[in-house]
């Protein structure tokens, strides 16, 4: 495949079989020139997990220290006091049953969905609309809570969720090209660790097979990861 002089200017940036620490890494992608587009910095994860054991899924949140970069539309299906509390801290579109009407009706315009257990019941009816896009809110991942405005102020201020793949591959955001070195290097530290954390009880052997860290339209820099 033939490509672009752009890729080709950035691959030379790279050496092809190296592995590289995380500061060498970082430090390569700053050197990447930016284009009319701020591109999002990602880690990409191949878990030594069995995919198809449900107990072996790796799922969580974490907290950027330095935020995504990205700009969130957050959801949240809250009544009474609580749907102040979320419009207080930040949430783009706050409602109850009405609202769960108009997501079922083919509303989509959000990234993250937020929701009180008060409001569960209704929302459990938006499985199938919700569900495929990764949209259902769900405890776990702490977008299920009884304190919808500090969970809105989160994910606003840069709380990123992850979770493995049928392939047991992980992708998961660290920010955006134009952060400074050092702030990148913090925020992807910070998913590094946060993948581990969630390392399932049940997985033996090599748990970080191989991890990449790479820009939108970037080749993958391979991480050594005996140093991480």
């Amino acid at each position: 495949m033939e490509r672009s002089k752009r890729y080709q200017k950035r691959a030379s940036l790279t050496e092809e079989g190296k592995l590289y620490s995380l500061p060498e890494a970082v430090k390569i992608l700053k050197k990447v020139e930016m284009g009319k587009a701020d591109e999002t910095v990602s880690l990409n994860f191949q878990l030594g997990v069995r995919a198809e054991q449900g107990d072996e899924n790796v799922r969580g949140t974490v907290s950027l220290p330095h935020g995504s970069g990205k700009s969130v539309r957050v959801l949240c299906f809250v009544k009474g006091e609580g749907a102040k509390d979320a419009e207080a801290a930040g949430a783009d579109i706050v409602g109850a049953e009405e609202l769960v009407e108009k997501v079922k009706n083919g509303f989509l315009d959000f990234d993250v969905v937020v929701a009180h257990p008060d409001m569960m019941r209704e929302v459990s009816k938006l499985g199938r609309v919700l569900g495929p896009k990764g949209l259902m809110p769900t405890p776990k991942t702490g977008t299920v809570t009884p304190q919808v405005g500090k969970a809105v102020k989160e994910v606003k201020g840069g709380r990123i969720e992850f979770k493995s793949d049928k392939t047991a591959g992980l992708h998961a955001v660290c920010g955006k090209l134009s952060f400074a070195e050092n702030a990148l290097l913090e925020n992807a530290r910070t998913v590094i660790k946060a993948v581990k954390d969630s390392k399932p009880a049940t997985s033996k052997g090599e748990y970080l097979k191989t991890v990449h860290i790479a820009t939108t339209h970037g080749p993958g820099l391979r991480l050594n990861t005996g140093a991480l």
